[in-house]
């Protein structure tokens, strides 16, 4: 291409960035580093690695690049894109420019058989995928043959999910490997990310001249964000910080999103802050699509002061007037940190961003450290199911067979799928009889790569230095220097002190006892597999009333107090008073309440007779204890303990999966001879007491056996309850 055609290539490309961005004053011009990316996709048809910050303008430049090429005759650009929030915004940013693209995606799957004929017929300039779709069997093996054939452009966005010592590493991602390796020969590739550091940066680099046959263009630019003033606040509990967002809130500016470590926290903090008469809602995992499209547009048109939100947020989350993040809690990594922080001040000058650490965040970042990749032995187990299975096995179907939840067994299938040794097909999985070695050193390297970024986190609350210069370096931004914005270069600009009413009523709202615990109403799948005549619904008559806890480990009210209790090495020991004194507050709510027995209302259920405790191997003293308590001052009799048979497999096994937690509880857990003639004899419903419910299968058949033995009605009441 001559340098007057690069001319004129680089005035049409001007020409659509400002319908991108509605310019009508013929004023938008491409950045320098933009037009080389752009210049590099379509003059060159190189593929590139885009590594900018937060609010550079990369969507601007595969959208630039997607209308230039489609102009030139090329087939549609494929962006392989994390998020639904991030696609929604995408999709609306394509129309401003003209641009046809629809996204494929869990929310809208009515409408992928339509989305696919009109990529086929040409009328999509842009077709975004999760990276999931891309190892779904029928897209994979039958739509994505054609789309890699007919591609004009392909965009990773959030590349740094690609490589496995990125912060937010996803196994579907390395999918794309295979996908770059198939591309014909000058197709463009373009990989994006905010967040990537030297090693990253190099990883996804390699993987990116996969079957390119040249080294990837990487252009690389400084991370710093001259909008956001960083800052953290270090209050002594959890109280103390849900009362300073009250009490502050409303002086941040503008509109912008809290982020909270678990779901339980987000609904806490959301309910809080609402009966302190601030608009706020939350967004978790657990929000339906609907709500979190509402939430969305709703934050988007500043209708709400804040999101409070979990890292479902995380990534692509496009409003750039966005004028504040506040971290109550501090996530594990500053790469992860700085991600989310830069979804503040893209489009304004100014942008509060704060982080106020809590004691609690070290054991949620340890529960989320223990899902890691299975030992070898766990990996090998179920490569051999699969291997002498004669057929393929669903999740459901192999899950009874291994001892893994089926979360963490899905992860493991995924990467090794992607390491060769199985294949996702129609039905479930299948082994390919391939070689495959424990990568033992990687996996303890990635181990450690957590626990540095855990320890930066620790040091980034506590230090004296710049804390945009920290983030910059963590990322190896080579032009880091001190910012001059935040709390430590130019003194706070928010005081720590909260006022009493708000501290109280933070401490009031943290200290209300007591939720609920659902009841299983269904068996899991698979159980004849493993020996288990139980499947399908549970019989009414065999299940129990909703129950009530204490608190969940993963909230910042109790969970702070019960956490310790509930740690792998605590001490065993009565149950404290002032625990014993809000169990008593839960009972008093719970027969009042909706379902109570002294509700008052016609169906409700007969009083309980007597207490009925679970025997426990490291606990016994706490469930003894509060079984006492439960029964004196409910004037009840302990009727007994469900037991053990002696030679009741390992406590570990109780926490695998839940078909292999049902396995074991039905194997094991007995009704003894003289508690089944106390329960005869008592004639009515028992509330049944336990310290802890991770899965519910253990009050499920402990729920069972008693129902069966003669209760007319169980009640369980456990001190805590995992989320």
């Amino acid at each position: 291409m001559t340098n007057a055609d690069r001319a004129e290539l680089r005035a049409s490309a001007d020409s659509v960035l400002a319908r991108l961005v509605s310019d009508t004053s013929g004023r938008a011009r491409l950045r320098e580093d933009q037009w080389r990316a752009i210049e590099a996709l379509v003059a060159d048809k190189r593929r590139a690695l885009v590594v900018q910050r937060t609010g550079w303008g990369k969507s601007a430049v595969y959208f630039v690049a997607t209308s230039l090429l489609r102009a030139r005759g090329s087939g549609p650009t494929v962006i392989v894109s994390p998020l639904l929030a991030l696609m929604r915004n995408q999709v609306e940013a394509a129309a401003r420019a003209g641009i046809r693209a629809r996204s494929i995606n869990s929310s809208n799957t009515e409408e992928w058989e339509t989305i696919q004929s009109e990529v086929a017929a040409g009328e999509v300039d842009v077709l975004l995928v999760s990276p999931e779709r891309l190892n779904n069997p029928d897209f994979r093996d039958q739509v994505l043959p054609r789309l890699s054939a007919a591609t004009g452009l392909l965009v990773v966005d959030e590349a740094h999910c690609i490589s496995d010592w990125g912060h937010d590493f996803r196994p579907d991602y390395r999918r794309l490997r295979t996908m770059l390796a198939e591309l014909p020969a000058g197709v463009p590739v373009l990989a994006t990310t905010a967040t990537a550091n030297a090693r990253v940066t190099a990883d996804v680099a390699e993987q990116l001249g996969t079957g390119a046959g040249t080294d990837a263009l990487v252009l690389r630019g400084p991370l710093d964000r001259e909008s956001l003033s960083l800052g953290v606040l270090q209050l002594p509990d959890a109280a103390g910080r849900l009362a300073w967002l009250a009490d502050h809130l409303g002086e941040l500016p503008g509109s912008g999103i809290i982020y909270t470590l678990t779901v339980a926290a987000a609904e806490e903090v959301t309910a809080y802050l609402r009966q302190c008469g601030h608009t706020v809602t939350s967004y978790t995992g657990r929000t339906e699509n609907a709500d979190r499209q509402q939430a969305e547009e709703d934050l988007l048109a500043n209708r709400v002061k804040a999101l409070v939100a979990t890292s479902a947020l995380g990534m692509g989350f496009d409003k750039p007037d966005l004028g504040f993040v506040v971290h109550l809690g501090s996530p594990s990594s500053p790469i992860a940190y700085y991600q989310q922080v830069g979804r503040a001040g893209r489009g304004v000058e100014h942008a509060e961003v704060l982080l106020l650490p809590g004691k609690e965040d070290e054991a949620i970042w340890q529960y989320f450290a223990s899902v890691a990749f299975p030992p070898e032995e766990l990996v090998r187990r179920t490569l051999d199911v699969l291997a002498q299975a004669d057929r393929p096995l669903s999740l459901p179907a192999l899950e009874p067979l291994v001892e893994l939840r089926r979360t963490r067994l899905e992860t493991m299938l995924k990467v090794l799928d992607v390491d060769g040794a199985v294949r996702r097909v129609k039905g479930g999985w299948t082994t390919t009889g391939q070689p495959w070695s424990y990568d033992a050193e990687r996996y303890a390297w990635v181990a450690r790569q957590r626990a540095a970024e855990q320890q930066a986190m620790r040091e980034y609350a506590r230090s004296s230095g710049c804390r945009m210069e920290f983030l910059r370096r963590q990322l190896d931004d080579e032009e880091a220097t001190p910012c001059g914005r935040c709390d430590n270069c130019s003194g706070a600009r928010f005081s720590d002190k909260v006022s009493a009413g708000a501290l109280d009523a933070a401490r009031g709202e943290l200290g209300r006892p007591g939720v609920d615990v659902e009841p299983r109403k269904m068996w899991p799948t698979g159980l004849a597999a493993v020996g288990v005549a139980l499947k399908g619904r549970i019989p009414e008559g065999e299940q129990s009333f909703t129950g009530r806890a204490l608190g969940r480990l993963s909230d910042i009210g109790w969970g702070n107090r019960l956490r310790p209790m509930f740690a792998p090495q605590a001490p065993d020991g009565p149950v404290p008073d002032d625990m014993a004194d809000a169990v008593v507050t839960v009972l008093a709510d719970w027969a009042k309440g909706p379902g109570g027995w002294a509700s008052g209302a016609v169906d409700a259920p007969a009083r309980p007779v007597g207490v009925v405790t679970i025997a426990s191997r490291t606990r016994p003293r706490l469930i003894g204890s509060l079984g006492s308590r439960i029964g004196q001052v409910g004037r009840m009799p302990v009727l007994g303990t469900l037991e053990y048979v002696p030679e009741a497999l390992d406590a570990h096994v109780l926490r695998t999966n839940s078909a292999q937690r049902v396995r074991a509880l039905h194997e094991t857990l007995v009704v003894p001879p003289q508690l089944a003639e106390a329960l005869a004899a008592a004639g009515g419903p028992v509330l049944l007491v336990d310290d802890y419910s991770e899965s519910g299968w253990t009050l499920a058949v402990a729920s069972r056996l008693l129902r069966r033995a003669g209760a007319q009605g169980v009640f369980p009441l456990v001190l805590a309850v995992q989320s």
